[in-house]
């Protein structure tokens, strides 16, 4: 067998055996008493914005597209969702304390501002994700709101 050959079928081989190895999935499927929802009234176009471009890394309960199950593209998905719930997981918002969430409210409302959040390597993949300017106009002053 030729030298290319056989690399290619070590590479194929390592490819299958590497999918044997799933990270472990962001899907509780219950909403807790720490939710944002159960902290502030959200109305019903603002959490459909936030369920759409946002909960997917920030909540406890990410949909999972067909490429997260091919690894390594699972193992990126899951490492960036902890990193997301990391910086602010509105599943557990209620545990903040009143300062922290203040701030997050704020980092909410300038990630938005700044066209930082949500995230452009995100967006790409999930179009449903994307932002329109009444949308991000709808977070802000949602947001604004609550910090008054």
């Amino acid at each position: 067998m030729r030298r290319t050959n056989k690399w290619l079928l070590m590479l194929l081989i390592a490819f299958a055996v590497i999918q044997c190895i799933q990270p472990a999935r962001n899907k509780s499927g219950q909403v807790l008493q720490t939710d944002i929802t159960n902290m502030y009234e959200v109305p019903a176009d603002v959490q459909r914005v936030l369920k759409s471009a946002c909960y997917d890394c920030h909540s406890n309960n990410t949909r999972y597209p067909w490429y997260s199950y091919i690894q390594p593209a699972g193992w990126w998905l899951a490492h960036h969702i902890n990193e997301g719930k990391e910086e602010l997981n509105f599943s557990d918002f209620g545990s903040y304390s009143l300062r922290r969430r203040i701030s997050k409210l704020r980092s909410i409302e300038n990630s938005i501002h700044d066209g930082s959040m949500p995230l452009s390597s995100y967006t790409l993949l999930h179009r449903d994700a994307r932002l329109t300017e009444e949308e991000k106009r709808l977070i802000i002053a949602w947001v604004g709101g609550l910090r008054d």
